[in-house]
């Protein structure tokens, strides 16, 4: 059956799992088997190691994109199931493996459609935990030229009744942005601390400061999440005193413009404590997130599709605390991501014990189809 070489798939991704921007044979498995079973053309390497599949109705609109991931996590594999990671301290704690084998499967259903209008483009996106993926692709001539009308894209959600739909009006995801703050001092004999600069108390201070800006509730509006992630300090020599320290954060807020307000709370933090302790410090900003922004078309089209099926739909009315670098695509095209519910018991994204619930493959594919068939269905009928 179809359904089980789409399941097989997704088990081969999950044992091989490539870390971003490292994706190379993630890609050519893809490629294997879409070519096993459909002839459609296929562009490599767009924005590094990403596929463009394209399916080409006719030269007139419009242009659907279908996108997943490529990329897994620096996480160790904690199942022990038959398809683990075989990839040391590499696996799957996203579910981009199950999102790659729904957009690969829907090759069996295109290669039978006869749409009189429109292009079918499956986009499977390298380097999506690290943000630079998706302006990769938009910054590839080779993307643009595709010239497309309506992203789509899918997550699965823990914790959520299996198989429901969960839709956003306006913002799906938070804008996320994370940030390496390096300190400078002088070490010193540990018996001598006077005659350094030990960035402890400091750092202490810049910790508990960064935490009174925080306002975990997305139910509010100035919703705003600032977490340590990475911490250190001076070396493991017990006669030395610390001259060097590092701490980085993961900020999170509902849009783009209260992301720069909140890190020039940081900066003003920085300004203010850094100096106090006579520590020069650096701050570099990485791994940004913009907003996923739905469109309302595309959001009552996948809206009308759930329905069409009769799966439960969600309504969320906050966006999701997560970042999703499908954000960049909402700053240039029409888009919108949806989610699927992974079930109530499901491990969280990112647990090393999680994995892809299988049992969503086929709902994750006929929303694609329904939201296809759907745009150009109605464009036929203009």
């Amino acid at each position: 059956m179809t359904i089980e070489k789409i399941k097989l798939l997704r088990k081969e991704l999950h044992r091989y799992p490539e870390l971003s921007g490292q994706e190379k044979e993630t890609a050519g498995r893809i490629k294997k088997f879409i070519e096993k079973y459909h002839n459609a053309k296929i562009i490599e390497n767009i924005g590094g190691n990403g596929l463009a599949v394209i399916n080409e109705f006719s030269n007139s609109g419009p242009n659907i994109v279908i996108r997943c991931e490529l990329d897994a996590l620096p996480i160790q594999e904690a199942n022990k199931f038959e398809h683990r990671s075989i990839n040391n301290g590499i696996s799957h704690k996203c579910g981009h493996d199950g999102h790659m084998a729904i957009v690969a499967g829907l090759v069996f259903w295109l290669k039978e459609q006869d749409f009189k209008n429109g292009k079918m483009i499956l986009l499977f996106q390298p380097a999506e935990e690290t943000g630079t993926g998706a302006p990769n692709v938009l910054n590839d001539d080779r993307f643009s030229e595709l010239n497309p009308d309506y992203i789509f894209a899918l997550h699965n959600i823990p914790r959520q009744p299996i198989n429901s739909i969960i839709t956003l009006n306006g913002n799906f995801s938070s804008t996320v942005q994370s940030v390496a703050i390096q300190l400078k001092g002088k070490e010193s004999h540990s018996s001598e601390p006077e005659h350094g600069v030990n960035p402890a108390l400091c750092i202490a201070e810049l910790i508990q400061k960064f935490n009174k800006l925080n306002n975990n509730d997305p139910e509010k509006e100035d919703f705003r999440l600032c977490v340590p992630i990475y911490s250190s300090m001076g070396m493991k020599s017990y006669g030395i005193s610390a001259g060097f320290g590092e701490i980085h954060y993961t900020l999170r807020t509902k849009s783009i413009e209260k992301m720069e307000r909140l890190k020039k709370d940081v900066d003003s933090i920085l300004s203010e404590v850094c100096p106090k302790h006579k520590l020069p410090h650096t701050a570099k900003w990485f791994d940004y997130f913009p907003a996923v922004v739905n469109d309302g078309f595309c959001n009552q089209v996948i809206t009308e599709t759930a329905k069409t099926y009769n799966y439960d739909i969600i309504n969320k009315s906050m966006p999701f605390k997560f970042g999703e670098d499908f954000g960049w695509f909402s700053e240039k095209y029409k888009v919108a991501m949806f989610g699927i519910g992974a079930g109530l018991q499901s491990p969280a994204l990112h647990q090393a014990n999680y994995d892809f619930p299988e049992e969503i493959i086929e709902t994750g594919m006929n929303m694609f189809k329904g939201i296809i068939d759907r745009i150009l269905t109605q464009q036929n009928k203009k």
